[in-house]
């Protein structure tokens, strides 16, 4: 029995255009014709539409259905393994895409929401690219420490996220002063403020030891994506991403055990007191600092 070509397209949920891409590519010529001119498809016909079929919901392009057909019992099991890891990889990959979202709709709901004059004031010119957060999320997404981070970044309020942002803004001040007075990246100064800027993860977001820091500093040294995150693009100098990694990996060198203030406080005080107490010591040691460098060259801080 013959079928035409739209009664092919009827029940088999293609095209007529389909099926006329499939005859000129050489994957499916029908076996016969009308009188007219008109296609004939037979059973046979259908039955390798089928497979093409099966192939295209699998993924497989084309080209590589034709490489298949030229010998099934060859090229067809390979195929279907190599597709088969292709298919898994992505199922994981849609799976940690959904736990991000998960993870974006959680911090949504805790009701911290700013409008467009306070995310201004808050976080200035620093911006997340979108698809760099997508990546770092899928690349942490099972670590703990992400995990952590997340969470407790969707706990803070607003007074936190200005509170936390004044620092770091007062961080990069410092850190580009260092920078543009030529101060070695290994030196005492700057090594001090790669560890202001490592507690300061730890305060907020997560317990971080010096190597993950390393982590950190690597990604910014190799993303400008994730660098921006730090330093806005508009502040940024040619070589200040490396200059801050370099600093990084020297504080990490010099702190073979990580401090106490490391550690997550495991007093019985609020939340809001520990976090106080960390920022008085955190403030007294960077005026200390000040207070030598003052010494070291008064006409500098005039």
């Amino acid at each position: 029995m013959s079928y035409s070509v739209g009664q092919v397209s009827a029940f088999a949920g293609v095209t007529v255009r389909t099926l006329h891409h499939y005859d000129k590519a050489g994957l499916l010529s029908p076996s016969g014709r009308s009188r007219a001119g008109y296609r004939l498809y037979d059973e046979a016909d259908l039955v390798r539409l089928q497979q093409i079929l099966f192939y295209r919901e699998l993924g497989f392009p084309l080209d590589e259905i034709a490489e298949i057909f030229k010998d099934p019992q060859a090229n067809a099991l390979d195929h279907l393994r190599a597709r088969q890891e292709q298919l898994t990889a992505e199922i994981a990959r849609l799976r940690r895409l959904s736990e991000v979202a998960q993870r974006a709709i959680e911090v949504r709901r805790t009701g911290v929401e700013l409008t467009p004059q306070e995310r201004f004031e808050v976080f200035g010119e620093i911006t997340a690219d979108l698809s760099y957060a997508t990546e770092a999320a899928l690349k942490w997404a099972d670590s703990p420490g992400q995990r952590e981070a997340m969470a407790r970044a969707g706990a803070h309020t607003k007074e936190d996220w200005r509170q936390l942002m004044g620092e770091a803004t007062a961080w990069r001040a410092e850190l580009l002063a260092a920078f543009d007075e030529g101060e070695p990246s290994e030196g005492e100064r700057v090594m001090d403020l790669a560890e202001e800027h490592r507690l300061h993860i730890s305060r907020w977001f997560t317990a971080c030891p010096p190597a993950m820091h390393r982590r950190i500093a690597d990604d910014f040294a190799a993303d400008p994506r994730a660098f921006a995150l730090v330093v806005p693009p508009a502040r940024q100098r040619p070589g200040l991403a490396a200059y801050l990694c370099k600093a990084v990996h020297a504080n990490a060198a010099r702190r073979t055990d990580a401090r106490p203030t490391d550690a997550r406080p495991t007093d019985a005080r609020p939340t809001d007191a520990r976090r106080t107490d960390a920022h008085r010591a955190d403030a007294h040691r960077a005026d200390a600092r000040r207070t030598d460098a003052r010494r070291a060259d008064p006409a500098e801080h005039r």
